[in-house]
């Protein structure tokens, strides 16, 4: 089968790995996204992945519930964020999936100081590379850091995997006339103050003209038909 895309960057939400919890992370929703990841891989996909840590701690809305420098808070988001590259690493193996977790926070007992060229080196070798705790600085999303590692990496296009179909001009849940958009450009995703990332990772995209698809991960089979080159979802470019 013929792929479109060589390089791949798949950003996770923490609300991902929620499945039908309040809090923390299902299994079976981990179990669910590495079959779809190992599905990509077979056709020689070269994988990246970045992951949230909301699921778990989010430091820009609990530094203020919880009366916390946000710094701090914002390291503890970092922190999150490894829990869940962990658990989809775990998953992953569970697959026969060779796999690297690499952090922006030094912690070598659990995963690898994150090095561009390393990085490199473990895609050409066809392993998945799971990149945690965001950009390793506090007031930077982890949206900002699946543009910045997308960039720094050479990936051929940025997949940011939600639980609707793309973007919409509101929220499908509250709004049943909400508009689904097939395509769009940055500057209207900036203008429309559609939620897809933040405005800087957006803006870094722009910049670097790097494109984006929005699609439902929730979907079996829509990251392969993705990679192959089907219309899913919305196409920010």
């Amino acid at each position: 089968m013929k792929v479109e895309y060589k390089r791949v960057l798949l950003k996770l939400s923490g609300e991902a790995f929620l499945g039908r919890n309040l809090h923390g992370i299902d299994p079976s929703v981990c179990a669910h996204l590495a079959k779809q990841i190992r599905d990509v891989v077979k056709l020689g996909v070269e994988m990246v992945l970045v992951v949230g840590g909301g699921n778990i701690f989010r430091g820009a809305l609990r530094s203020k519930e919880f009366q916390m420098e946000r710094t701090v808070a914002d390291y503890m988001g970092m922190l999150a964020t490894v829990l869940n590259g962990l658990a989809l690493q775990n998953a992953l193996e569970n697959q026969n999936v060779p796999t690297r977790v690499m952090t922006a926070i030094e912690m070598h007992q659990i995963a690898e100081p994150y090095i561009r060229r390393r990085a490199i080196r473990h895609l050409e070798r066809k392993r998945v590379v799971i990149f945690v705790a965001g950009t390793g600085n506090p007031y930077f999303t982890t949206d900002t850091a699946a543009a910045l590692r997308s960039v720094e990496i050479n990936v051929d296009i940025l997949l940011k995997g939600t639980k609707v179909q793309g973007v919409y001009s509101s929220d499908p849940f509250k709004d049943k006339q909400a508009k689904l958009f097939k395509k769009l450009n940055y500057i209207e995703v900036i203008n429309k103050k559609l939620r897809i990332m933040d405005s800087t990772a957006i803006t870094f995209c722009m910049e670097n003209k790097l494109p984006i698809i929005v699609f439902s991960l929730m979907k079996e089979g829509n990251l392969k038909k993705i990679v192959c080159g089907k219309s899913i979802g919305t196409i920010i470019k």
